[in-house]
């Protein structure tokens, strides 16, 4: 045992020293492999080409080593690029009156201020419904006519049976006619109490201004009695309006700045062109001068009408006078001579095609005289005198076609050719700018267009070579009444028609003093 033991010991001992000798001859080995293990990585890593020039040895190994360490690194920053895909955002709030209302019904700050909103919160459990509810004795509402829109309809969306509104359109329909009633007009309404839940209201009464001169009312007789009419007429003054001033830098605004209404200028410098070149004749300090019709009713209203006079002052470089007359408005001077209306206006809206000359025919085939212009325009195209004249002939005349005729003045023949239909007689007068027929493709054509002519003396004349200016003459009792007219237009003082009327004993009578009740009780608008 004790040899055993000191075997084991020995062995021990053996094992130990021979662990210990290995391990401390062993520890500078491993160093030392490792230090140079770290030394070659290192050198390795340094000698290591990762990126050689791609301009220089091109086509070699290593040029290629480096072409493919690039595309490499390439497919790895791609790999890791990032998403620029748009972020999704809260839609904005619509910029709307109505939807900023709905938002506002749902704040805090309304229920403190008694719910202005007229909205009100979703009912809950807590909330039971009244077994009945009172309504307003009356209701005021104030409709408007709308265009292309009908009295009757109006009516009804404003509350009204039907039954009931076609009675009230029949007594109005027997005052004054419904064309007659402008778009826009509005109507003021009372509705009464409902007979049964569910019906609609009665009417109490209704009244609107059906025209400048005339209201019209209706009322119930009694609580169930029948509808009743009443007229009002209303007093109206149509003293013109006169406006004077001085010519500043510009006569349309020195006019404005007077207070002429806007179509009012716009007409007074129109006519004035007739007569003057506006940009050489009229200087600054000029004095113009223009009436226009005016109407002032006795319950304060004013309307506003058409030019009735354009006058210019221009001292010792004389003055023009022009006045409308006649059905169809035109101004006139002075001395009864009508606005001048020069150059010719065109047949028909398309441009020309073909002009006048020689030219190969599209139907013959051999070159000869085109003695007339061409015009393009489309099948059923109208087709208008090009200036005042008598009908010499309208019917079917050869090559041309359908065609019409016209005699001017001075000895000027005009010629229409291919109409699709004719629209005046022969012998008839026609005037510049009235329709004659309208295109077509009769005759020796090719197609839809006008073939307008122009003969002078009997010979073809360039039609493009020749403008016409006619001018009208009044002469006679005519030119009496013209000059009468005019001295008494002249006579208008300066802003007479801007003073109000002075209301009559009846008048005065007839108006009822406004209560302050009745100012905060406004109807409620119905479109």
């Amino acid at each position: 045992m004790g040899l055993s033991t000191h075997r084991k010991a020995k062995g021990e001992k053996q094992v130990v020293a021979g662990l210990g000798g290995d391990a401390a001859i062993a520890e500078p080995a491993r160093a030392a492999s490792f230090s140079d293990m770290r030394d070659r990585v290192y050198s390795r890593i340094e000698n290591l080409d990762i990126a050689p020039d791609l301009g220089a040895d091109i086509g070699s190994k290593r040029w290629f080593r480096g072409l493919g360490t690039f595309v490499g690194l390439s497919v790895v920053a791609l790999a890791f690029w990032p998403d620029f895909a748009p972020l999704e955002a809260a839609s904005p709030l619509p910029d709307d009156a109505q939807v900023r209302s709905e938002y506002r019904s749902q704040m805090i700050m309304p229920l403190g201020l008694g719910a202005d909103t007229g909205r009100r919160m979703g009912p809950t459990a807590l909330v039971r419904p009244l077994a009945e509810a009172p309504e307003r004795p009356q209701m005021q509402l104030l409709a408007t006519l709308g265009r292309g829109d009908s009295l009757e309809r109006t009516l009804m969306r404003a509350g009204l049976a039907r039954g009931e509104a076609d009675e009230v359109t029949k007594l109005i329909g027997s005052a004054v006619s419904l064309d007659d009633l402008e778009p826009g007009t509005q109507i003021d309404i009372t509705l009464g109490r409902r007979p049964e839940a569910g019906a609609k209201r009665p009417l109490d009464k209704l009244n609107f201004r059906a025209r400048f001169d005339l209201e019209l009312k209706v009322d119930r007789q009694g609580d169930d009695g029948p509808l009743n009419l009443t007229r009002r007429i209303i007093r109206v003054d149509e003293t013109p309006l006169r406006i004077r001033g001085q010519v500043g830098d510009s006569l349309y605004r020195s006019a404005r700045a007077a207070g002429a209404p806007a179509s009012a200028v716009q007409a007074y410098i129109k006519a004035l062109g007739t007569q003057l070149d506006l940009q050489r004749d009229v200087r600054a300090g000029d004095t113009f001068d223009m009436i226009v019709s005016h109407r002032r009713a006795a319950t304060g209203e004013r309307q506003a009408g058409k030019l009735l006079f354009a006058g210019l002052e221009r001292g010792s470089r004389g003055g023009v006078n022009l006045m409308r007359w006649g059905e169809e408005g035109d101004f006139y001077d002075a001395d009864g001579t009508g606005e001048e209306k020069g150059g010719l206006v065109a047949p028909v809206p398309g441009r020309m095609t073909s002009r006048y000359g020689m030219r190969r025919h599209p139907v013959l085939g051999y070159r000869r005289m085109h003695s007339g212009v061409d015009f393009r325009a489309r099948h059923g195209t109208p087709i208008v005198a090009v200036t005042d004249g008598r009908v010499t002939g309208a019917g079917r005349m050869g090559g041309c076609g359908n065609a019409v005729r016209i005699r001017h003045n001075n000895g000027i023949d005009t010629r229409y050719c291919h109409m699709s239909r004719i629209a005046v007689n022969r012998g008839a007068s026609v005037r510049r700018g009235q329709v004659i027929g309208y295109v077509g493709s009769t005759g020796l054509s090719t197609g839809p267009h006008l073939h307008y002519e122009m003969y002078r003396g009997g010979k073809a004349v360039n039609p493009a070579s020749v403008s016409f200016v006619t001018r009208k003459q009044l002469s006679g009792s005519e030119l009496e009444r013209f000059r009468s007219a005019m001295g008494t237009l002249r006579d208008v003082e300066e802003g007479a028609a801007l003073a109000d009327l002075a209301p009559t004993a009846e008048e005065t009578a007839e108006e009822e003093p406004a209560r302050e009740i009745d100012k905060l009780d406004k109807p409620k608008t119905i479109g």
